[in-house]
């Protein structure tokens, strides 16, 4: 008996596939935390707690047509429960964007359950509503019980013959940045009448949080989120720019920020995820970047 199990450090024989006393499996892959080979099936080190980072903790995606997406699980989570889908069916471009809600369990398969069952949606053509109703049920079939509901927040956007139609639920937004100067009518409804509040100026929120004042979001997708319909809304933009849709942990940072008004989508997109990391990167940072008109798109 030379070898002691990992995790209650009760002493085994060499070759052992278990520990007779607690029952670990003796072969288990090794935490990239404390290094001891203690992970348990849903990915926990059972030693030190941790959750084992995932393929999912940076991630990037660019189109052909320039359109582009960064995920990253910041500084301070264990693993990135945001999640995001870049799609071109070559008539539209397709992003959609879910955060996991962090109090809920298992929220990072919450967001990419959504996120594949929307986009799969969405690129044959299904309405914006239609495909938030099948993210949701995607998201409820998660749930074990009433008490254990993984849950997260949505936003979709699909860019098509110089239109913008972008769904919600929660406080995952999405932006509109001009390329050059705003003008004050850069944006507008279908119809033709000015957005609210003149247009939408550099770095102003497309969509409105769906939050209490106290911060707490009131509309997510979930087996305990009731019933939850999406807040839609369509634009057409007057002049070349960017469609961002961005999870908190990047618009957090973005009171008093200047966006990069060079380089590819791409580029763009690694710049801004490196503000919000330099900023605290306190949370999970997605961002997607759609160019419409201009040297882009």
């Amino acid at each position: 008996m030379d070898v002691n199990c990992p995790v209650c450090e009760a002493p085994v024989l060499a070759g052992d596939s278990f520990c007779e006393a607690c029952g670990h499996r003796l072969d288990a892959p090794v935490c990239a935390d404390c290094g001891a080979p203690a992970v348990d099936a849903e990915g926990y080190c059972e030693r030190c707690g941790l959750r084992q980072p995932t393929g999912r903790d940076h991630a990037e995606i660019e189109l052909g047509g320039g359109a582009a997406g960064v995920t990253d699980k910041g500084l301070r989570r264990a693993r990135n429960e945001d999640a995001m889908a870049l799609l071109s069916t070559g008539e539209a471009t397709i992003a959609v964007v879910c955060d996991g809600v962090g109090s809920s369990p298992r929220a990072d398969e919450a967001s990419a359950v959504a996120v594949e069952a929307a986009a799969a949606a969405l690129v044959r053509g299904a309405p914006a509503v239609e495909a938030f109703e099948l993210a949701g049920r995607a998201v409820a079939k998660l749930a074990s019980s009433a008490d254990h509901a993984p849950a997260c927040t949505y936003v979709s956007a699909v860019v098509a013959g110089g239109e913008i139609t972008i769904a919600w639920a929660g406080d995952t937004r999405a932006y509109w940045l001009p390329g050059g100067e705003p003008t004050a009518d850069d944006t507008r409804p279908l119809g033709g009448a000015p957005a609210a509040g003149g247009g939408a100026p550099a770095g102003e929120p497309l969509t409105e949080d769906d939050a209490a004042p106290t911060g707490e979001i009131t509309a997510w997708l979930g087996a305990d989120a009731g019933d939850v319909t999406p807040r839609v809304r369509t634009l057409a933009p007057r002049s070349p720019g960017l469609l961002l849709v961005c999870s908190d942990g990047l618009w957090r940072y973005l009171d008093g920020y200047a966006f990069p008004r060079s380089g590819t989508p791409l580029e763009m997109a690694r710049e801004m995820l490196r503000h919000a990391l330099d900023s605290g990167g306190q949370d999970n940072v997605t961002i997607v970047l759609i160019p419409l008109g201009g040297p882009h798109g």
